[in-house]
């Protein structure tokens, strides 16, 4: 078998007949968990401004943005989510959805991405593939009526008790939240579970509970698009997703200064570094992005 040159720069196409290509590596990768790369970010800029979504009219800072998130880290503790359990999440681009990606990281808990145009056999197949506990779902998206369909797969949602779901095609299912102010039977509400861990937040908890993860310890797990079967589910670690969005980080940092503004379409996964991320509209519509950078000055 060829032997592989040792080579300190970027090798951008394989060598000695082996398929193996690399970039720079003259930025160590990071061991940080996605939690302890937020609050060292919050703990540098706590007052700059982190996160804006404009269509709900949310602008946070660094300090308020990671303890929101711990505040939604307690409130899901509360409901039973343990390290290793699987949180859906079924929305388009909302703060919601940036929270609970690092509420579970918070935690240890696995987030599983719900494509948001899935259908009902498509959502069926998803949930139970990785054995969700808890899914929290967006009211609807475009003509996709979420709460609706999920009442059409558990029709027990009628008489559960919020939080205690006993659905026959969902038996790993126990807790269906739902975002916005409106109620739905058997669904708990997402304010009521962040006003939940705001009553009982207990930091010192969080942070033991975080002291025990490791880089390499899963985080998320994202599907693919099964145009040719099913979809399958691939798992990043904590380890992944910071070095994405570190390295995602460096480079838009090119001629940009630290507290420069970046919007994202699309909900990233990475802590990001220390510059603010920018939501446009929730339904995908590309002038409201546009609205969002103009209005919030972005860089990027």
């Amino acid at each position: 078998m060829p032997t592989q040159s040792m080579h300190t720069g970027p090798q951008i196409e394989p060598r000695d007949g082996l398929s193996y290509v690399r970039g720079s590596t003259d930025i160590a990768l990071s061991d940080a968990t996605v939690s302890r790369f937020l609050r060292g970010t919050a703990a540098k800029y706590p007052d700059r401004p982190a996160v804006i979504f404009r269509e709900q009219n949310i602008r946070w800072t660094w300090r308020e943005f990671a303890d929101g998130v711990d505040v939604l880290a307690s409130g899901l503790l509360k409901l039973g989510v343990e390290a290793g359990d699987r949180v859906g999440i079924w929305s388009p681009n909302r703060s919601e959805w940036l929270l609970t990606q690092f509420a579970t990281a918070r935690i240890g808990a696995i987030l599983v991405n719900i494509n948001p145009a899935y259908r009902l056999s498509e959502l069926e197949y998803a949930l139970n593939k990785v054995g969700c506990k808890a899914l929290i779902a967006a009211e609807q998206f475009k003509t996709s009526k979420y709460l609706e369909m999920l009442q059409t797969l558990a029709p027990e949602l009628v008489t559960a008790e919020p939080g205690a779901l006993n659905a026959a095609r969902f038996p790993d299912l126990n807790a269906v939240i739902r975002m916005g102010e409106g109620t739905t039977p058997g669904m708990l509400r997402f304010p009521d579970v962040m006003s939940r861990g705001r009553d009982q937040l207990n930091t010192a908890q969080l942070d033991a509970r975080e002291s025990a993860l490791t880089a390499h310890d899963p985080i998320n797990i994202q599907f693919t698009s099964g145009t040719t079967g099913n979809p399958k589910g691939a798992t990043l670690t904590h380890h992944n997703v910071v070095n994405n969005g570190r390295y995602l980080d460096v480079a838009h940092r090119a001629g940009l200064a630290v507290h420069s503004r970046a919007a994202i379409s699309l909900l990233r996964h990475g802590a990001g570094g220390a510059r603010v991320r920018i939501g446009g509209g929730d339904d995908g519509v590309p002038w409201r992005s546009l609205r969002s950078c103009r209005d919030a000055r972005c860089r990027r």
